[in-house]
């Protein structure tokens, strides 16, 4: 694709972001950039949360990897919804009754400063991580189609894409990632059904047809029974769900969107109706992927070693100028969809949760929001950079791995703070915290020979939360 044509594009998109922001910025203060006010429409909340839930590593991964695994991620967003049902259900009552901001606060008013502060770290860690990992995808794209042209180094790229986060974000904070998530969601679905159609009209489909060569496909299986297999249905179910409700319910990224809308009653038929338009568009993705190897197949395609480069390779190099453009802006869209949000929760919780905004004179406010916001930018760009140096596997699996681990004690200290009544020894939630990742990653290691054979997949995060919970039980008395 034509580097000024990339440029153009680019430049486009950003423009758009930048009139959303001057728009939603306009009077904005402390109470605007960390919960919009409370003011945010639900229906808009629901569509846009598909973005940032989706990110660039479905966008990319997803379909590169039903090559590997056919429709077996289906089982895991299954879970999903589960989850997000529980998390309306359960969690949003709990945080719109405390008016929290930040929801680790929560732990701090029911089990003490150190199993706050523990919970609030693990997010920092998991979000870093997580951010990263979607990011890097994003610049690895514009990297490729655009930057390596002028023999722009990768660093160079990373720096330049947070910094435009930074720009359209720190003022309006979460009030503009409301209305921005809108537009990418839109240029990321728009994407995935562009693309489907034109790979369908290559292939000589219709509608019909279509559907029917993908049932027929070997790589439309959804469902895995073997008990040993990491992909076991139950596995991925029970695994979705509860990582749907740690990283979604238990997640300031995603709780601070909820949160902006006006009351209770909203901010669930929000979870609800955002629910089933994530199934939808998880669905199409996975379509996506078997036409992709269809397409290939077909027309004799030698496919790339990763799977992660086969949408992002036929997008841009076999399918065509309008679709390559599509793809553009939506590995675009989901990427930065994901990143802003993620940089302006970890900016939050790092305020409220550390250094205790709410107790910093008015006047200084702004000027510490602005430097905590530039800090955890700098921190992410450094993030990518060693992610890009250490990953050697599909991301989407990635993600989940380093999940299931730092996500796992935040599962357990919610869990105890909402159904246990005992009182924990504090000043021992800290090490309890560490153990309990340290001693899951053991098990795994280990587990087929533990086990007669048994792999953990991204049912670690159970394990991990339960390992917390029996630590939280062994140091807790009524």
């Amino acid at each position: 694709m034509n580097p000024i044509l990339v440029l153009s594009i680019i430049s486009g998109y950003f423009l758009l972001l930048f009139i959303i922001s001057g728009v939603t910025s306009r009077n904005s203060n402390s109470q605007t950039f960390f919960t919009a006010n409370r003011k945010s429409p639900w229906y808009l909340v629901a569509f846009g949360m598909v973005g940032t839930a989706l990110s660039g590593v479905t966008f990319i991964s997803v379909p590169g990897e039903v090559g590997n695994s056919a429709f077996l991620y289906m089982q895991f967003v299954l879970g999903n919804i589960l989850g997000y049902w529980l998390v309306a259900a359960v969690l949003l009552p709990i945080y719109y009754k405390l008016k929290l901001v930040s929801i680790y606060s929560f732990l701090n008013e029911r089990m003490g400063r150190n199993s706050y502060k523990t919970g609030a770290f693990f997010f920092l860690i998991s979000k870093l991580i997580g951010a990263a990992f979607r990011f890097y995808l994003v610049a690895i794209v514009l990297q490729i189609a655009f930057f390596d042209a002028f023999n722009i180094p990768f660093s160079i790229t990373v720096i330049c894409s947070i910094l435009l986060i930074w720009v359209y974000t720190f003022r309006g904070g979460i009030k503009t990632i409301v209305w921005t998530d809108t537009l990418q969601t839109l240029f990321l679905v728009a994407a995935v059904i562009f693309s489907i159609y034109a790979i369908s009209k290559s292939l000589g489909m219709n509608l019909a047809t279509m559907v029917e060569k993908i049932n027929d496909h070997p790589y439309s299986t959804v469902f895995q029974w073997e008990w040993k297999s990491e992909n076991n249905f139950f596995k991925q179910f029970f695994a979705g769900m509860f990582m749907t409700i740690v990283m979604f319910g238990m997640d300031q990224d995603m709780m601070q969107k909820n949160l902006t809308c006006k009351n209770k009653k909203e901010a669930q038929k929000n979870m609800v109706v955002f629910s089933f338009a994530f199934l939808i568009t998880v669905f199409l993705f996975l379509c996506l992927g078997v036409l992709l190897y269809l397409f290939a197949e077909q027309n004799g395609i030698t496919l790339p070693q990763q799977s992660d480069d086969l949408y992002p390779y036929l997008a841009i190099n076999k399918l065509g100028l309008a679709v390559g453009i599509a793809f553009l802006l939506g590995i675009t869209s989901a990427a930065y969809s994901s990143a802003d949000s993620a940089l302006t929760a970890l900016t939050t919780s790092f305020c409220i949760d550390f250094i205790h905004f709410d107790r910093i004179p008015e006047h200084k406010q702004q000027r510490t929001r602005v430097s905590v916001h530039i800090f955890f930018s700098i921190l992410l760009v450094l993030m990518v950079l060693l992610f890009k140096a250490i990953n050697n596997e599909s991301v989407v699996v990635a993600v989940f791995k380093a999940a299931g681990y730092t996500y796992g004690p935040i599962l357990g200290l919610f869990i105890f703070g909402i159904y246990s009544r005992r009182k924990v020894v504090d000043k021992m939630v800290p090490y309890i915290g560490i153990s309990a990742p340290v001693i899951s990653y053991f098990i795994a290691s280990n587990s087929e020979f533990l086990f007669n054979g048994y792999r953990f997949g991204f049912e670690i995060l159970i394990l991990n939360g339960l390992l917390t919970l029996i630590g939280l039980q062994i140091f807790s008395k009524k």
